[in-house]
């Protein structure tokens, strides 16, 4: 066993874990974090994306002991005070999903993206998501919903519903 300490959604955890234990078993197994899904174990999906120091990684691909001293981000971590965060907002407004098992990678992704690139257009988001499969084909909602995101950025929900 070896000992890990990291922050997960803002709070601080120290575990032990086994040497090989991938950083999506953590956190579901260890920590109740569900919303990360595993999706292929080969890292070819992207069900499984968190952030790791603010960056997106495929958490199938990483060791929980990589992440010793690191901040993780889960799909849960992202709403803040009961708020979904823009970007979940977004795939909500714009139906972004079909059966949800998705959702939660393309949203990380989706952030990150959009640190990188505030105002991509279609083909930088198809682009910056290729690393991510949708297997009910949703990637039309999915575009929709990522540009929304970009182009409703920094809007605060009383700022849309006054917008109504």
């Amino acid at each position: 066993m070896t000992q890990i300490s990291l922050t997960v959604d803002g709070t601080q955890v120290t575990d032990d874990v086994e040497p090989r234990m991938l950083l999506v078993q953590y956190l579901r197994e260890k920590l109740g974090k569900t919303g990360t899904v595993i999706g292929c174990d080969t890292s070819n999906c992207g069900a499984c994306t968190v952030h790791l120091d603010g960056r997106s990684v495929k958490s199938c691909n990483v060791l929980a002991v990589q992440a010793d001293g690191h901040e993780v981000t889960t799909i849960e971590g992202l709403a803040t005070d009961g708020e979904l965060h823009p970007v979940q907002e977004a795939f909500r407004e714009c139906h972004g999903l079909q059966c949800g098992f998705c959702t939660p990678g393309m949203i990380m992704q989706t952030v990150d993206l959009l640190a990188e690139n505030p105002h991509p257009t279609e083909a930088e988001v198809r682009l910056g998501l290729e690393g991510n499969l949708c297997r009910c084909t949703g990637y039309h909602n999915i575009v929709k919903s990522v540009l929304y995101a970009a182009e409703h950025a920094g809007e605060t929900q009383g700022e849309k519903a006054g917008a109504r």
